[in-house]
């Protein structure tokens, strides 16, 4: 990886401007990354932060398309973001965690500098992950969207059940009566899934895992299918309003007889992954899985 790290010249700086003490964070990097030879860019919002003479970008598109590595500064919420809008492109992105939990923020805040040097050492891994997207049929209007970790159909604020039937491939699963239905990519196996009974998906399992969140059915349990799956999920509600969320930022409101369906996006996103860090590693972490003390 030395060849690829000496290939990094431009890097993209790109913060979650709500977050305490980001600034300070983001200046580190930049001063940093200057003494070590690299250029840095950054959108308007991050500039701001800086408060110094820095090359600027309009948004975080133009910045993947002119950067060799992003710096995400944030928790996954942000990660998530900046991966729908930099999909599709070379760029690698590599996320400060500046967050609570963090399973695609892979550098401490507190450990930045350290972390860095790693990576310009050529000290990494690059992981090519997978998204989902979603073409959403509203009464003959079409729209597409993609999201890395989800695609959740929810209940809107009236407190009752929806109704709604999913399809694999054409063949009917079943229908569920539910506060809603969660399609999981593997990466996103970790979030909203898991807190709705899903199991815990590797990231590079090819898999499409389909949650059910509180079914009014006992027997209803989580369902795994194929990533090259094409799962259409239709809402049977008449009487009641949905919501349909990619990566629970983008928000789409659907009625009765209104479609969604999801498969496998032709786009990837590349995330930077440090050697010390692993999938397991961080679920050991994260969950304090210290083993038995029997």
């Amino acid at each position: 990886m030395k060849e690829i790290a000496d290939s990094i010249q431009r890097v993209g700086l790109v913060a979650n401007p709500e977050k305490p003490r980001i600034a300070a964070v983001v200046r580190r990097a930049c001063v940093y990354l200057t003494e070590m030879g690299r250029s840095v860019c950054c959108d308007t919002a991050t500039a701001a932060l800086v408060g110094s003479e820095i090359e600027t970008s309009l948004d975080v598109a133009s910045v993947a398309n002119c950067c060799d590595l992003i710096l995400v500064f944030g928790g996954d919420g942000t990660m998530l973001r900046i991966a729908r809008q930099a999909a599709g492109r070379s760029v690698s992105i590599l996320g400060v965690n500046a967050g609570h939990l963090g399973f695609l923020t892979t550098i401490k805040a507190g450990e930045l500098t350290q972390g860095l040097a790693g990576i310009l050492r050529g000290e990494f891994e690059i992981e090519e992950r997978v998204l989902l997207e979603a073409t959403i049929n509203q009464g003959g209007t079409q729209t597409t969207q993609t999201a890395l970790n989800d695609f959740v159909l929810s209940r809107g604020a009236a407190s009752r059940l929806i109704e709604v039937e999913v399809e694999v491939n054409g063949e009917l699963l079943t229908r569920y009566r539910c506060d809603g239905l969660i399609a999981s990519s593997p990466t996103g196996s970790t979030s909203y899934s898991l807190a709705a009974g899903g199991a815990i998906v590797s990231p590079d399992a090819e898999v499409l895992t389909l949650t059910p969140i509180c079914p009014h059915t006992l027997s209803i349990r989580p369902v795994v299918v194929s990533l090259n799956a094409v799962v259409k999920v239709t809402l049977l509600s008449r009487r009641q309003m949905a919501i349909v969320a990619a990566d629970g930022q983008q928000q789409t409101n659907l009625t009765g007889g209104d479609t969604l369906i999801i498969r496998r996006s032709s786009k990837t996103v590349r995330l930077l992954r440090p050697f010390k860090t692993t999938f397991f590693s961080t679920l050991r972490a994260k969950f304090g899985w210290n083993g038995s003390n029997l």
